[in-house]
């Protein structure tokens, strides 16, 4: 066989390929779709959950890999907690001192109630030397008045009732000072029980960042990279793992206005990979855009990259994808195709074998 034939034969099977490609876009995703029925194109999507610090620090382990699928709840990775954990004993130790510090102040209440209760006693009989007094003074004051008395005992009667009145203006003012220091001690107990709720606060703060320090898959799904590595230092917010939700997948396309405009929530949509074509997977309608936009350049023509398109999402069912978690992959290429009038039949493409 010549070159030339050999060139011939190579040039007529590639339009034969080329030929056979453009007859089956037609047939499903081309002009060829029957009334009522709309397609775009698009990837598989998921939702990315970053798994981060809470507070900055240093990663000891990672115990999960790039592909692991993680349960709710399974630990990820940990963080070193060594400066927490003295935090944690220096909180304790405060705890203790603050306890021990409400005991003290109560002892001081008790023993200024005490001192109260003595200088009540002093007033009262402080009181009781004034009235004697002052009764001996007016019993002077009229024996005086008919010299019964001496002018001498008269005197010495009226500095005892003086010094007696004093003595209780002195008695009084030592029980308006105990008064004062029970008020001081009772401060004091409020003061060191305030305390202890601070030191409790402390400790259940630091308790908290030590279980924040081990970081668990929130939800199931799989790990798509490992961000960081042990030893690392992060401040607080450092993202150590991404995973992907296989429980919530789905494919952004785009349509016209005229077709997006006739797509209501809940409509249904199906779905071809192009890796895996004999499968059809049904999906529906969860998400329209309310605002148009140009569609990305990387899934439309050049002539239809300058349409204002609307975007959206086709979700497929949790339960479908659980049955399938194993081979659910982001990022995989394929065609929506979605059922603009539900009185529109499926076309031959699309009834083929259902993924359930």
């Amino acid at each position: 066989m010549t070159a030339t034939r050999k060139r011939l034969l190579l040039g007529a099977l590639a339009a034969l390929v080329a030929g056979g490609g453009y007859f089956a876009w037609k047939k499903l995703g081309g002009s060829d779709l029957p009334e009522g029925i709309a397609s775009g194109n698009g990837r598989i999507e998921a939702v990315e959950i970053d798994v981060s610090t809470k507070t900055a620090g240093r990663i000891r382990e990672i115990l999960a890999r790039e592909g692991d699928f993680v349960e709710p709840g399974q630990v990820l990775a940990r963080m070193d907690t060594m400066q927490l954990e003295a935090q944690r004993r220096q909180a304790e130790a405060q705890l203790q001192r603050a306890t021990i510090g409400i005991g003290s102040a109560q002892s001081l209440v008790t023993q200024r109630e005490a001192e109260r209760t003595a200088a009540v006693a002093v007033v009262a009989q402080r009181q009781a030397e004034l009235d004697a007094a002052t009764r001996r003074l007016a019993r002077s004051e009229q024996l005086a008045a008919s010299n019964t008395v001496s002018v001498q005992t008269l005197d010495d009667n009226r500095a005892t009732t003086q010094g007696a009145r004093a003595a209780v203006g002195a008695a009084q003012a030592q029980l308006a000072a105990s008064e004062a220091a029970i008020n001081a001690a009772k401060a004091q107990v409020v003061d060191a029980e305030a305390s202890v709720d601070a030191a409790k606060a402390a400790i259940e703060s630091i308790l908290a960042d030590i279980n924040d320090s081990t970081l668990v898959a929130p939800r199931a799904g799989r790990v798509q990279y490992r961000v960081a590595e042990p030893g690392e230092v992060l401040s607080a917010g450092g993202r150590v793992l991404n995973l992907v939700d296989l429980g919530d997948v789905y494919m952004t396309f785009f349509l016209p206005t005229e077709q997006a405009g006739r797509v209501a929530m809940g409509t249904e949509i199906r779905i071809i990979l192009d890796a895996a074509p004999q499968y059809v997977i049904p999906a529906t309608a969860s998400f329209v855009a309310d605002v148009a936009q140009f569609t990305p350049k990387t899934v439309e023509t050049a002539e239809e990259r300058q349409k204002l398109m609307f975007r959206i999402r086709a979700q497929i069912s949790p339960e479908l994808l659980q049955r399938y978690i194993r081979q659910v992959k982001t990022g995989l290429p394929g065609m929506a195709y979605v059922r603009l009038d539900p009185q529109a039949a499926w076309p031959p493409g699309l009834t083929g074998q259902l993924a359930q």
